[in-house]
């Protein structure tokens, strides 16, 4: 058997074809390399060098110092300061929990520090810098600075804070800001201002605030930061400075703000008082407050529950969301609807039964004053609230008509007002009902709502404003806080223009009319005589009681058998100088009572700082005497 014979003359000739290949293969793998080194090397020059110095060069936001909110002579109510914080980025840290223990070795780390780093931690990214203690003092921050190469992603930082110094006084008016969460990325980013917020943690988040956020805010700045392969910054290219936002100054004066909530006392309610020739807001009062201190950090999970279930509510904004029935504080406004309508001109009037009727209806609408008030006129039934003059009032009128003019004085409708979440309260209509209700409308809800009965509501805002048109001869100013808005750099300032919002043709003797009848209310007679004693200039109000829950048609209101929060609301609008207004107000205490004896007083210590400089307690004697010497008419009790 002989062994087959190899062809190597085959095999060469193969091999040499195999090894062209190869070589034809490596050839044209390295062109290909040679091309790519020579594309990026000479066509991607100036993309892939802007990218290298992308990657050397960092941009640090500069955050911009936010502007003061100012009151009208000067004195400060929100300004900034700087604090050591200190900050972990989870990114960088590789045992969170460990690292914490560790650093509260060194300075303190209470329990709440934790929560509120686990409930920004929660709504942050883990590459951003979250803190962990702010308000460091320099003992502390000098002692994590020597162990800070213990800590990778660890950082103590100067930031600037938020504070209120006047604390719990006008915190409604002047709100707070807050840490931007997804909600305030998403309407910053539809505004075109998310560029504007890189590095800022907080913005505003409730009145002026929330409303002057952009000019408070300022212009964020940069710094072109050189950086090395580790990540740590060598030199500063160049720097953009950040402009600091501009300060607002205000109208309300913040002695007088203090006055008006300290008149309060522990009790609820609400108080407006504005210029009504310019809108200017005096003073901004809703009870009970709260500390907006407590929202610049995260607040801590106990007081906000504590604001946040209380029965008396401290977080609502009263004078914007809060609903009331006017009472008899609306029977100046349906008085002039008449009277500019051509009904009840003098020398009309009824003789008071102490009740009213409608036409082929045997019920009866009851008046507070059960024997009736005799013969009444318009004057006198303004002064004496007299129910059945306008019950009888409000029905010739109906009840599109009244509706349609009372708008005119801003019920039922939104102000423009300079704090957001304004709500427009309610002035029924036969359409309303039918939408509301699926129901007809009937003649005796026009009948009550001739006393501000029935499904009539207003906020504390819009009984002020309705005032102050009345005051003002029927020219509506949009009232506002704000009227002047300064720049930080320059210096300059930027007046806040009055604005008519609507303007009512009124005769002037009709004015004269019910302004008459409202003088009368703080003259000895009238349902707020206490109100007026003494006071050396002319007041021109109202008092009112708004129905918390129904009584029986025959029984007799009784307010200490009543559970305190189901009391009657106790209301009082004004005016003063009668002849002259330059301030116009409305109050309103939650389960006060009678609006002469709860809120008037309230209302008279405001106007005397306002008018005559006089301090309260320089009048509490007088005032007490006053009482004594000159007692009120009977209170309107209402009904059902």
């Amino acid at each position: 058997m002989g062994a087959e014979l190899k062809n190597y003359q085959h095999e060469q000739y193969y091999f040499r074809v195999r090894l062209g290949f190869a070589a034809v293969a490596v050839f044209a793998l390295f062109a290909l390399l040679a091309f790519r080194f020579s594309y990026l090397q000479l066509k991607q020059y100036n993309h892939y060098q802007t990218l290298a110095e992308n990657n050397r060069i960092s941009l640090v936001p500069i955050i911009p110092n936010r502007g003061l909110i100012l009151d009208r002579n000067g004195a400060v109510l929100a300004h900034n300061f700087f604090a050591y914080t200190l900050e972990i980025t989870p990114a960088k840290v590789e045992n969170l929990e460990q690292t914490i223990a560790e650093i509260a070795k060194l300075v303190e780390i209470s329990s709440l520090d934790r929560k509120r780093f686990k409930k920004f931690r929660e709504q942050s990214h883990s590459f951003e810098s979250i803190p962990i203690r702010t308000h460091l003092n320099e003992l502390e921050a000098a002692k994590f600075a020597v162990n800070h190469y213990r800590f990778p992603g660890v950082e103590i930082k100067s930031r600037l804070f938020r504070h209120y110094p006047l604390g719990k006084t006008a915190s409604h008016m002047i709100g707070y800001i807050g840490r931007i969460n997804d909600k305030d990325l998403e309407n910053l980013e539809k505004s075109g201002d998310l560029s504007n917020y890189k590095g800022s943690d907080h913005i505003g988040k409730s009145g002026l605030e929330q409303y002057y956020e952009k000019y408070l805010h300022g212009t964020t700045g940069f710094q072109q930061v050189e950086i090395d392969a580790d990540g740590h910054a060598v030199r500063v290219l160049s720097s953009n400075a950040p402009i600091p936002g501009d300060n607002i100054v205000l109208s309300a004066d913040i002695k007088l703000q203090e006055i008006a909530e300290k008149a309060f006392g522990d009790r609820r309610g609400a108080m407006v008082a504005i210029n009504p020739k310019t809108g200017e807001v005096l003073t901004y009062v809703s009870q009970p407050t709260f500390d907006p201190n407590l929202f610049v950090d995260g607040i801590d999970s106990e007081n906000w529950k504590a604001l946040n279930e209380s029965l008396d509510k401290p977080l609502i904004n009263r004078p914007l969301r809060g609903v009331y029935p006017p009472g008899s504080t609306f029977k100046p406004f349906v008085a002039l609807a008449g009277l500019e309508a051509g009904k009840r001109l003098p020398p009309y009037s009824i003789q008071d039964p102490g009740f009213f009727t409608l036409p082929g209806n045997r019920h009866r609408y009851r008046d507070w004053k059960p024997s009736g008030h005799g013969s009444v006129d318009m004057q006198k039934a303004i002064t004496v609230s007299c129910d059945t003059f306008f019950y009888g009032l409000a029905q010739e009128l109906g009840i599109d008509n009244l509706t349609n003019f009372v708008r005119h004085f801003g019920f039922g409708k939104r102000s423009e007002f300079d704090i957001k979440g304004e709500i427009e309260g309610l002035l029924p209509t036969p359409d309303w009902k039918k939408r509301r209700f699926k129901q007809p409308w009937y003649p005796g809800e026009t009948v009550i709502v001739g006393i501000g009965q029935g499904y009539t509501l207003v906020t504390p805002l819009q009984l002020a404003q309705a005032t102050a048109i009345l005051a003002n001869q029927g020219v509506a100013m949009r009232p506002h806080l704000v009227t002047e808005i300064q720049n930080e750099l320059s210096g300059k300032s930027q007046m806040v223009p009055h604005k008519i919002l609507d303007r009512v043709q009124l005769n002037p003797d009709n004015v004269e009319i019910v302004k008459r009848g409202m003088v009368d209310v703080t003259l000895p007679g009238g349902t707020a005589a206490s109100v007026g004693a003494n006071a050396g200039y002319s007041i021109a109000a109202k008092t009112g009681t708004a129905q918390v829950i129904g009584i029986k048609q025959n029984e007799k209101y009784n307010e200490s058998a009543i559970n305190e929060r189901h009391r009657d609301h106790a209301l009082f609008i004004a005016y003063a100088p009668a002849d002259d207004p330059t301030i116009a107000l409305a109050v309103i205490v939650e389960n006060g009572g009678h609006g002469g004896s709860a809120a008037g007083p309230i209302a008279r210590k405001v106007m005397d700082y306002y008018l005559l400089g006089k301090l309260p307690a320089e009048e509490i004697s007088k005032e007490a005497q006053a009482q004594a010497a000159v007692p009120n008419a009977p209170e309107e009790a209402l009904h059902d």
